[in-house]
């Protein structure tokens, strides 16, 4: 019931995931269920292919995700998490509040074993490959033991969910040298250099978005900013290329000239290819939308919700968090 298009085009999503993606034995929806069976029957969609989880209540945006989860014990948020913490349901997406998301994840699925606070991995388009970057927003302070848990958790969601073998972790700071940066940032250089993981030390901006690295570890305030930053540039390029490319009719020509490669470019730099970013480090798979998602987001979501929950990824991070605490014991 959550996002800007919810539940029209959250639905819609829900039912071509379930019909096209293979090794999806069920799929609940969680909401008002007088809506969302309008919205079922609207695509077609049979009562044996979805079920419909009645919940009453709704967190909107601009609610503080702890308190409205506490004042709204049936919203469908809080119905949806309860779900997965009692093994009915494996996975959970939610394109509403994000932090009523993280909210719910973190107090009642709890983290996994050696896990202080969750993270958000976000997926981000470069010239060569695709760059995870985490913490994208759910911590807007941490320490350098955090850091270096989102660097393995990083870690595990590039090598089992993106297939990169031997994925390399930067550090985000303002310089490649080893001193430059904050205390945080050189506290957790020297955890993540005495690990065993595949550590190329500080990286800058340039380097997340010329793919000279494959996980970039930062503060859930920082990487929210990059993440943001990043969304706010891109659509600035494309009003700024319209703009130029229609001011003259010679220049809508040489347009029409350029329309695939314009279109592979947005093919590229789609967020929607990817549907959300995983909330990597709770007792659960917790999938995070866009607000904006649409159906093509959804489905697309989903499909990569079952490579994580298909690929373990939580008993990968809780055996590579294991061999991280050995690393520290000798630090």
């Amino acid at each position: 019931m959550g996002g800007d298009h919810a539940p029209d085009e959250i639905v819609p999503g829900c039912v071509e995931a379930v019909r096209k993606h293979s090794g999806i034995t069920r799929l609940i929806l969680v909401g008002d269920h007088a809506r969302l069976r309008h919205e079922l029957e609207k695509c077609g969609s049979s009562p044996d292919e979805i079920d419909i989880h009645h919940a009453s209540e709704v967190v909107d945006m601009g609610e503080a995700p702890a308190l409205a989860l506490r004042r709204k014990k049936d919203s469908s948020i809080a119905r949806a998490v309860e779900l997965v913490k009692k093994g009915e349901a494996d996975a959970l997406f939610s394109a509403g509040s994000t932090g009523a998301a993280v909210a719910g994840a973190q107090l009642r699925l709890r983290t996994l074993q050696g896990v202080d606070r969750p993270a958000i991995a976000t997926v981000l388009p470069t010239q060569k490959h695709n760059v995870v970057l985490l913490d994208a927003g759910a911590n807007a302070e941490s320490t350098e033991k955090m850091l270096s848990q989102f660097a393995v958790m990083g870690n595990v969601y590039a090598r089992e969910v993106l297939g990169m073998e031997n994925p390399r972790v930067g550090l985000l700071s303002i310089g490649e040298e080893d001193a430059k940066g904050n205390d945080l940032t050189k506290q957790t250089f020297k955890l993540l250099q005495a690990s065993l993981l595949n550590f190329v030390g500080n990286v800058e901006s340039h380097d997340v978005f010329e793919g000279n690295v494959d996980v970039v570890v930062c503060d859930g305030f920082t990487g929210n900013v990059v993440l943001k930053t990043s969304e706010a540039v891109a659509h600035a390029m494309r009003a700024w290329l319209k703009a130029e490319f229609t001011a003259t009719f010679t220049r809508k020509m040489g347009a029409l000239l350029l329309k695939p490669a314009f279109a592979s470019l947005r093919r590229k730099t789609d967020s929607e290819s990817i549907g959300g970013a995983p909330l990597l480090g709770v007792n659960g798979i917790v999938f995070i939308g866009h607000g904006s998602s649409s159906r093509h987001a959804v489905f697309n979501a989903i499909g990569v919700i079952r490579d994580s929950f298909q690929h373990d990824i939580n008993h990968h991070i809780i055996d590579d968090l294991a061999r991280l605490a050995e690393t520290r014991k000798s630090i």
